[in-house]
């Protein structure tokens, strides 16, 4: 299993299997967050059955799934709500990882600059500058409420 972190609290991955969630229960992770629909491919776990693994681990499972270009508000807020509220440190799988970056760093608008996502996002290996026109509304938000 290949995860990178994000935060102190939140790690992403390419997708995982029921031996990656072994792996991940063994590293300390304490919540599994799938953000791929189910059927995306053919060799991909069933949803369902990852989350039985999950559970016979002793891991807290939630699935937000995102269909590639139909990433929604809701989807970002449920993700925000997830990672705060779960146990940590916490784990977000997609097909590469990006759907579950781009999750993070839309949920994390409100609390870290555009800058500090972006670097965050590119230290962990993934190219979000095309969020930046988002992120940066989003900042625009976050200080006119203030």
């Amino acid at each position: 299993m290949k995860a990178v972190r994000l935060s102190p609290n939140l790690s992403v991955a390419p997708q995982i299997t029921e031996k990656d969630l072994e792996e991940a229960a063994a590293a300390g992770f304490k919540t599994i967050i799938n953000n791929r629909p189910d059927g995306e491919a053919p060799d991909q776990p069933r949803g369902e059955a990852l989350a039985a693994a999950a559970m016979r681990l002793g891991l807290t499972y939630k699935h937000i799934p995102v269909v590639p270009g139909q990433l929604s508000n809701d989807q970002v807020e449920a993700f925000r709500q997830v990672v705060t509220e779960s146990k940590k440190p916490a784990l977000a799988f997609c097909r590469t990882g990006t759907r579950s970056t781009t999750l993070w760093a839309l949920s994390a608008a409100d609390r870290l600059s555009t800058s500090e996502i972006l670097q965050a996002a590119s230290d962990a290996g993934y190219n979000l500058d095309a969020l930046r026109p988002q992120l940066e509304a989003a900042a625009a938000r976050k200080s006119s409420a203030k």
